[in-house]
């Protein structure tokens, strides 16, 4: 539940002006998923894990904000 949180506050905080809520609710233990109007853009259960959030950010652009740059979190990991 902590990740989730954080996540949210990522979210809220680098979407401020797109976003409208966060909804965070409990009871499914492991589960993780995120959906934007609808559209499922993270499962945990089908992707195998939580996201890094460099990728969540870009997916949530991806479909809120296509033409939005994210900076930081659009560069290239570098190895």
């Amino acid at each position: 539940m902590m990740r989730a949180g954080w996540t949210a506050q990522e979210l809220l905080t680098t979407f401020e002006s797109e976003l409208q809520e966060v909804a965070l609710g409990p009871g499914r233990q492991g589960q993780f998923d995120v959906w934007v109007n609808e559209q499922l853009i993270w499962s945990r259960k089908r992707e195998g894990g939580f996201p890094e959030l460099k990728v969540l950010k870009q997916r949530l652009r991806d479909v809120i904000a296509p033409q939005r740059d994210l900076g930081h979190s659009d560069k290239p990991s570098q190895s």
